[in-house]
């Protein structure tokens, strides 16, 4: 199976550490890699500031460069969540519908991905640390994914995994929403992050950057333990340090 990538902006700009990780452990699994060249944002800061007939020609591009690839893969629920199931709120070339209609069957995110095509027994590595997992709100709710990304940590035989309080509560970053609503914002961080460190956990896992880089900077700031890590990065450098 040749996989397409499908490279988010806060990916490609600040963190394409995690995007070459998960391209590290697909090929690790034996797939064909492909990089759709000229890609650009699928639309979301535009379309949840209220921008939504602006960034109907971004979404068309999306699905003319995606639509007959034979499967996509992103390291963001986030994004995958705006083409799967925001998209189809967009006044959208009528022509274009049915490729939109069969990209949704075939653009996962990366644990998502993982969780129903991997074989897990290639992902047995190393990862000697206690982890607790945050769960992103697009990808648990509006994709559905909690269990993929906790099957593959637990499927790593000396990781030690906690589960924090409230895992699902969102970390209170959503994008322009944390500088409109600053101080609900910070509020919202701060449980989150007060919850990671009463688990004892060396690192908080997810698989949205752009909450990582949220909870990050609170840990940081206020000189807190923990510390955040994809999951693409955490699945690679644990096969990369297996015996």
């Amino acid at each position: 199976m040749k996989l397409s990538l499908f490279i988010p902006c806060l990916t490609e700009h600040l963190y394409p550490d995690s995007g070459i990780s998960m391209v590290k452990v697909l090929e690790h699994l034996g797939y064909e890699i492909d990089y759709v060249e000229n890609q650009t944002c699928c639309g979301q800061p535009a379309f949840n500031s209220g921008y939504r007939k602006e960034i109907v020609p971004v979404a068309e591009r999306f699905i003319e460069l995606f639509q007959d690839k034979e499967c996509v893969i992103a390291p963001s629920g986030s994004c995958v969540a705006m083409v799967r199931v925001f998209y189809d709120t967009l006044a959208l070339n009528p022509a274009l519908k049915p490729g939109l209609e069969s990209l949704k069957s075939r653009l996962f995110e990366f644990t998502e991905f993982l969780g129903a095509n991997a074989d897990l027994e290639k992902l047995k590595g190393s990862f000697p640390h206690r982890v607790t997992y945050h769960d992103s709100c697009h990808l648990n709710r509006e994709l559905g994914v909690r269990e993929q990304p906790r099957r593959l940590l637990h499927n790593i035989p000396d990781i030690d995994f906690v589960e924090m309080d409230h895992a699902d509560q969102c970390c209170g970053f959503g994008g322009t929403f944390s500088y409109k609503f600053a101080a609900i914002s910070v509020a919202m961080v701060k449980q989150k992050c007060d919850y990671i460190e009463a688990t004892g956990a060396e690192y908080c896992v997810g698989a949205d950057s752009s909450c990582l880089m949220n909870i990050e900077g609170y840990l940081r700031k206020h000189r807190m333990n923990g510390r955040t890590i994809h999951i693409a990065n955490l699945l690679a450098e644990s096969i990369g340090s297996a015996p």
